[in-house]
């Protein structure tokens, strides 16, 4: 099977430097993010018991934020990469998780509770928190952090790595997803989820679904566990304004309306009024529409991005959901 990254790629950064083989202490904390000092960490998943589950890497701030159902549950202080191998910024799903990672690059250097991001090695990991950017482009997290954060992802969930982001916002899209619907469709969306509910904790091997359009040449990419099952044309209204840098997450149904809902971020430029209303300017080709709904599920992401649809652009280190297929 062939590696390779999906629409826009990173440089191939180097996954850890050779200091890594102590990670840093950790000190879980009652503070707010902003508040926490480096090393410390905050862990309230009580706030939200379930739901879809969202990381956010906010590299200026040098926290990460983790969001279920829209509602942060966590932060804490991380080191990204440092001038000359910088961490790419974009959105990624975690494609390999490994509790007791070694590096093949820098001497079998210990990389605890790795989840990565990229196959050219960027992941999330325990390690050396100097208080400042210093790894190899990967994000290094509190040991204990680390560990509740492993107990809790999944192969396939979205993580963003964002030079500046937004808190998520509730969002309710009126229409099925990329498109308009009768009422009898969204009993069948509707349906589709429920099962997706009740079967949550039982299916043998859950698969994750994305979604991304792009403004630039008005496409749109279905992926299912990394691979891509749908490919087609999108119509976007608006006079060619850009969609924005945004992540959506299905989190449900509200039956009162016959509507979706869903948890927005946006991860670079975009307008933040109303998040909700980029997602309503786009309609995707009926076949990509049927293959969509195939696969509907709470946690499913849809990703707008005014980047091209190419998987040879590598001008800015800008990557999109990098997988396999």
């Amino acid at each position: 099977m062939q590696r390779r990254s999906f629409l826009i790629s990173g440089a191939g950064l180097a996954a850890a430097a050779p200091l890594l083989a102590r990670p840093a202490a950790a000190q879980l904390v009652n503070k707010l993010a902003y508040d926490l000092k480096n090393g410390e960490f905050n862990w309230f998943p009580e706030r939200s018991e379930g739901g879809p589950i969202l990381i956010i890497v906010s590299i200026p701030d040098q926290l990460v934020h983790v969001y279920r159902n829209g509602i942060r549950i966590a932060a804490s202080t991380c080191s990204t990469g440092k001038p000359g191998h910088r961490t790419p910024t974009g959105v990624f799903q975690i494609l390999q998780k490994d509790k007791h990672h070694r590096s093949s690059t820098y001497s079998n250097a210990p990389m605890p509770n790795m989840n990565r991001l990229t196959w050219s090695g960027i992941a999330l990991h325990a390690g050396n928190l100097p208080g400042y950017p210093a790894s190899h482009g990967c994000v290094r997290l509190p040991m204990q952090f680390s560990e509740l954060l492993f107990d809790i992802t999944r192969k396939g969930m979205t993580v963003v790595i964002a030079d500046e982001h937004s808190q998520p916002a509730a969002v309710t899209h009126p229409g099925m997803v990329l498109g308009d619907y009768a009422r009898r469709e969204f009993a069948a969306v509707d349906t589709a989820l429920l099962k997706d509910q009740y079967g949550a904790g039982h299916a043998a091997k859950p698969t994750v679904t994305s979604v991304v359009v792009s403004s630039r040449d008005k496409s749109v990419t279905v992926m299912e566990d990394g691979h891509v099952v749908a490919r087609g044309k999108a119509a976007i209204s608006g006079g060619g304004k850009p969609l924005g840098e945004n992540v959506y997450t299905l989190t449900g149904a509200d039956r009162a309306d016959d509507s979706l809902t869903w948890s927005s971020v946006g991860y670079g430029k975009t307008d933040r009024e109303d998040m909700g209303r980029e997602l309503r300017r786009i309609t995707a080709d009926q076949n990509v529409r049927g293959e969509i709904r195939k696969r509907m599920q709470n946690g499913m992401t849809v990703v707008t991005t005014d980047q091209p649809n190419t998987a040879s652009h590598r001008a800015n280190d800008f990557t999109i959901l990098e997988g396999v297929y």
